[in-house]
């Protein structure tokens, strides 16, 4: 538990101090929101891809024991296992709207 701590402090202090930095003066033609851009878009896809993955896990391990007992059902197995990767779909969408203001 103390390793886990040590390195949530860790990655928290990288964080902050990306976030803390020296003020250059700005370059023309580039918008000081890029950045935050590219950390939204990041975001966005970062967080349906990893509730897509979670999400599928659970979907496929029950779909495979309902296919193991009933092979009929297979295609309403496969229609759930589509709902769920819509999601991660979603985010990439997000990602390119974001990406694309």
């Amino acid at each position: 538990m103390k390793s886990v701590n040590l390195l949530l402090l860790t990655a928290m202090i990288i964080s902050i101090s990306g976030l803390i930095s020296i003020a250059y003066a700005q370059e023309s033609g580039k918008s000081s929101a890029d950045g935050s851009k590219l950390i939204g878009a990041g975001i966005a896809f970062g967080v349906a891809a990893g509730g897509a993955g979670v999400g599928l896990g659970y979907v496929g391990s029950a779909g495979l024991a309902v296919i193991s007992e009933n092979p009929a059902l297979q295609s309403k197995v496969f229609i759930f296992i589509g709902m769920v990767e819509s999601i991660a779909i979603y985010g990439i969408v997000m990602m390119f709207i974001i990406l694309g203001q």
